[in-house]
């Protein structure tokens, strides 16, 4: 791990945002900006190995492959991938019965599994390995006979997955501090607790002391179920918010860990922080003339996203752009078998 700090490497600069000779020739003229790149930002190995998936399978058993639901929840993602031939579509029923699928990294419900085995259907699960950590302690905590309460969103397709691994009525949802005085248990009920994968540390933590201070004795994972890359952006934002005027996060607006990225940055000191798809949603006049402006990319946003921004910036701005690193990734997940060979 490293220690936070910026990151001078100009080399790394020159590749984030390469000067605009427009931009040169007024330079004098441009009002000054610091930006300064949170890091680490955009994708984790999670959506990297699922998106891999996707791309493999496109070119091993050529177009079409479909995809149940948003591989990943972003625009540019899927945009991109349905370019090489991919088809997104909400259920298995529209899914022909000779083409492959692929299950999204959020996760899917024993139910999905299921049903395309049933039809014979050749499928592969590019489910995040962390996410199936967390159907795995679900699976250990009914075979325990606790009952599970599991601390999310409701509709998150992470979450509709992760309930779906039990019979109904095993794992209930928690979705604020609020929601823990009206958890309902017979006496002498095991409690156990799981997390969604992309939640916000800190008011995670919350929940779960407030779930401990009512049931001493609830069983929680062996290991934090937010996943390494969720702590590590949102640590990297809160390093940068308290420095900004202005946080940009890039990131869908379906998508938990990027929305979690704003609510961090607010909490960690910058009220002016908002979440855009690509730059261009940006609201220049509504931006003005910040002096330091902080940027940041969800775990299912590309690098050029933000190559993108930097790049208007430019147009705009006198800019001088720094990476504050407050620690580097180095997490990998394997490919299937089939799609290697």
């Amino acid at each position: 791990m490293t220690e936070p700090g910026p990151k001078t490497d100009a080399m790394t600069y020159t590749t984030l945002a390469k000067p605009d000779k427009r931009n040169e020739l007024h330079k004098t003229q441009l009002p000054k900006l610091r930006v300064v790149l949170a890091a680490p930002r955009g994708f984790c190995a999670g959506v990297e190995r699922a998106i891999q998936m996707v791309e493999r399978a496109l070119d091993k058993y050529g177009s079409p492959v479909y995809v149940r639901h948003e591989i990943v929840h972003n625009k540019t993602v899927v945009a991109d991938l349905t370019s090489k031939g991919a088809i997104f579509v909400d259920e298995l029923d529209d899914v022909p019965e000779d083409a492959p699928v692929i299950f999204s990294a959020h996760g899917v419900p024993k139910s999905v599994t299921e049903e395309a085995n049933r039809r014979n259907l050749f499928y592969l699960d590019a489910t995040c390995p962390l996410v199936s950590k967390v159907h795995n302690e679900a699976e250990r905590h009914f075979n325990a006979g606790r009952q599970i309460l599991l601390i999310g969103h409701a509709n998150h397709p992470e979450v509709i997955g992760t309930i779906g691994q039990l019979p109904t009525g095993s794992i209930s949802l928690v979705e604020s501090a609020d929601d823990v005085e009206k958890v309902q248990v017979p006496p002498q009920t095991e409690l156990a607790y799981i997390t969604q994968t992309t939640l916000s540390v800190d008011e995670t933590a919350e929940i779960i002391a407030q779930l401990r201070v009512r049931f001493p004795e609830i069983v929680g994972p062996h290991k934090n179920d937010i996943c390494y890359a969720t702590t590590n952006r949102q640590e990297a934002v809160k390093e940068i918010a308290r420095m900004c005027d202005v946080v940009i996060v890039l990131g869908s607006l379906n998508s938990s860990n990027s929305k979690r990225l704003v609510d961090v940055a607010i909490r960690g000191g910058c009220q002016n922080a908002f979440l855009i798809d690509s730059a261009s949603q940006m609201d220049w006049q509504a931006l003005g003339t910040p002096q330091t402006l902080g940027i940041t990319a969800g775990a299912s946003a590309p690098e050029s996203l933000v190559s993108g921004l930097l790049a208007e910036l430019k147009f705009r701005f006198d800019v001088d752009v720094e990476e504050w690193e407050t620690v580097t990734e180095d997490v990998s997940f394997k490919l299937p078998r089939v799609l290697v060979s």
